[in-house]
């Protein structure tokens, strides 16, 4: 996979909104993880216990830096609506409480499926591929304008359907998982599509130039990638130590 290229300099008018809208899109439809192997093979049921195992405690290393990166985007939010909209979003991930929240979520789902809470938490064992691109699109938010950090977030446009798939894979092929672990995958439906929506208006709404739309389309197409290469790591890595047949 290979990252949309912006032509600087351009002197092209921007591209109508349902014309920008379609670009977009057209990125998570054709470079979304639901497409990676490793991703098709689970939700045939045909990973291992330590397969599966592998790729919950790799992609929790992924999770606990989502609030991280939004708390970077919030820092480059100019008005106090868009900051306590965003904040929306660490919240849903780190909760109000002890006990609430995505992260939360996931240590439970490492739970269902065999797995120690420290096991999770344990980045001692996260995969090198894994580490690199978790650091390299916290690193983008970091240093890249609101409008592109906003744009790689754009996937959550894929998100509910992949949660939906997922959910009903896990049911139908992992029966050794308990289903309550399954709780981050059902929340992220709803949560998702309403994210999503949220940062494609606020994209739509601020690239008014044909270079900032392309800017914003590379950014989303180097968020697909992260996400590929997340799952590259995974689906070629060892164990990392949780093994299990």
């Amino acid at each position: 996979m290979t990252v949309t290229s912006v032509h600087a300099g351009t002197t092209a008018g921007p591209w109508p909104v349902t014309e920008f809208t379609e670009r977009l899109r057209a990125v998570t439809a054709d470079r979304y993880h639901d497409r990676h192997p490793f991703n098709q093979r689970m939700h045939r049921g045909e990973l291992t216990p330590a397969e599966l195992r592998r790729w919950i405690t790799n992609r929790f290393h992924y999770q606990r830096h989502i609030p991280v990166k939004d708390a970077l985007i919030l820092a480059k939010l100019d008005r106090p609506a868009l900051r306590r909209s965003w904040l929306r979003r660490i919240r849903d991930h780190d909760g109000t409480a002890v006990g609430e929240g995505g992260i939360e979520g996931w240590l439970r789902l490492g739970e269902a499926a065999g797995l120690t809470r420290d096991q999770v938490w344990d980045s001692s064992r996260v995969l090198p591929g894994v580490r690199f691109a978790v650091e390299g699109y916290v690193t983008f938010c970091r240093v890249s304008p609101a409008l592109d950090a906003v744009a790689a977030s754009l996937t959550e446009l894929s998100a509910p359907g992949l949660m939906r798939t997922r959910v009903a894979a896990f049911e139908r092929h992992y029966p050794w998982i308990d289903p309550a672990g399954l709780a981050y995958f059902r929340g992220r439906v709803d949560q998702g599509a309403r994210d999503g929506e949220e940062a494609l208006g606020l994209v739509l709404g601020w690239a008014r130039t044909r270079e900032q739309q392309q800017r914003a389309v590379a950014a989303l197409a180097y968020k697909c990638e992260v996400l590929w290469a997340l799952l590259d790591a995974v689906d070629h890595g060892d164990t990392g130590g949780w093994g299990g047949s």
